[in-house]
């Protein structure tokens, strides 16, 4: 019965999504307390290493090159077995160096799986499905977030486990998934042979400005909304975790569905809800006093950027079959433009004023709102914003 649906693309997907979370979850729910206690870690030494981390996705891109001498799903197998590697071995390495050097190992490998897996979502799945599959996706991946979180408290509170073992045992959880998936499953085919070049094309401009401002408000609210909550409200790390817990089981349930919404409504109008909300969700950011208030906003901006299904949605519809591996390592670089520059930028602003921080990212989304009616109700091949009107360009 397993080996007969190993031989689904969708099996793998969903494998594959939850092989991630089991190392990098584990990875970031510990590596504060690890770098200071195990590593003598100040803010200078945790500010490299965060840098460090987020090269790899800037550099996504290049995974297009490993195309040249692999095939998507050896570099899947390869990016997971970089992740667990990096992950396992993390707790044996308790200095600077060596935090440095697990952690961009472990980043390479879970930018290089994120990428990979959009770009094969993207070619295995048909137009129609794609919505809800990934949905399911996001899904599967929170759901194997909570568990390892649930198992990290049992591992730290009742077993008493070293940090050795516990990121040991994780990085070996992501690696047995990573050999299920590269022994257990068949090489599946997509639509087209995948370009081996870096590809840029004009005709996917819209899509690539998006994402840009997408990875822009995605930093403001990783960086400063959980920021804001600490330091205005006085939130302990338990009740972060409640946050973060909420925000997990809602993600189990509402990704599926928000899937479903992107089939029935459409791109355009999914990616309106999804920008209209954000705008109010971070100006209420910038005059929130209330910390009941300010926990709702930082749920409803959890489950507002799970709508960012309809962005691959139409990257789907537009993009040659034979693009889809270029373009998802493009866009992932793109994305990370902002992780490289804003945290720095937006953090001086945060020193003269926190509210300023929150209005930039209103007007943030409120670009993308305004870029979002460029998208044309029923995007296709030639038809990629309203003013294509079935032009080929190239």
């Amino acid at each position: 019965m397993l080996k007969q649906q190993l031989q689904k693309p969708e099996i793998f997907l969903y494998l594959f999504a939850a092989a991630v979370p089991i190392s990098f979850a584990a990875w970031q729910a510990l590596i504060n307390n690890f770098s200071i206690e195990q590593a003598g870690f100040t803010g200078i030494e945790i500010g490299i290493l965060q840098s460090l981390r987020e090269v790899p996705g800037f550099l996504a891109f290049a995974v297009v090159f490993l195309l040249l001498v692999m095939r998507e799903q050896t570099i899947a197998f390869v990016s997971l077995l970089a992740l667990g590697i990096g992950t396992a071995i993390t707790g044996m390495l308790p200095s600077v160096i060596g935090l440095y050097f697990t952690t961009v190992l472990m980043s390479v490998g879970f930018h290089y799986a994120e990428t990979i897996m959009q770009s094969l979502s993207l070619q295995l799945i048909s137009a129609q499905r794609l919505p809800l599959v990934l949905g399911r996706i996001l899904a599967v991946g929170s759901f194997v977030g909570l568990a390892v979180f649930a198992l990290l408290f049992v591992m730290v509170e009742w077993l008493k486990l070293s940090y050795l073992w516990i990121y040991l045992l994780f990085g070996i959880g992501t690696l047995l998934i990573a050999a299920l998936m590269y022994f257990g499953c068949p090489h599946f085919k997509g639509e087209a042979d995948q370009h081996k070049t870096m590809v840029l094309r004009r005709r996917y401009w819209l899509y690539y400005l998006l994402t840009f401002l997408s990875g822009a408000r995605r930093q403001i609210f990783v960086v400063f909304a959980g920021f804001l909550m600490v330091e205005k409200f006085g939130f302990t790390v338990a009740q972060m975790s409640l946050l973060f817990l909420v925000n997990g089981v809602l993600t189990i349930y509402l990704a599926p569905r928000i899937g479903r919404l992107v089939s029935y409504w459409g791109e355009k109008r999914t990616l309106s809800l999804e920008y209209g909300g954000l705008v109010c969700i971070f100006t209420a950011y910038a005059f929130a006093e209330s910390a009941w208030f300010a926990s709702a906003l930082y749920i409803l901006d959890h489950v507002f950027f799970a709508m960012a299904i309809a962005l691959k949605s139409y990257l789907k519809k537009i993009a040659d079959p034979a693009d889809m591996a270029s373009t998802a390592g493009v866009s992932f670089s793109i994305n990370h433009i902002a992780a490289v520059v804003l945290p720095f930028v937006l953090g001086l602003v945060w020193v003269a004023s926190p509210p300023l921080v929150f209005i930039i990212g209103a007007l943030i989304a409120l670009a993308s709102l305004l870029l979002s009616q460029l998208v044309p109700g029923t995007p296709d091949r030639g038809i990629e914003t309203v003013f294509s009107h079935g032009r080929s360009v190239v």
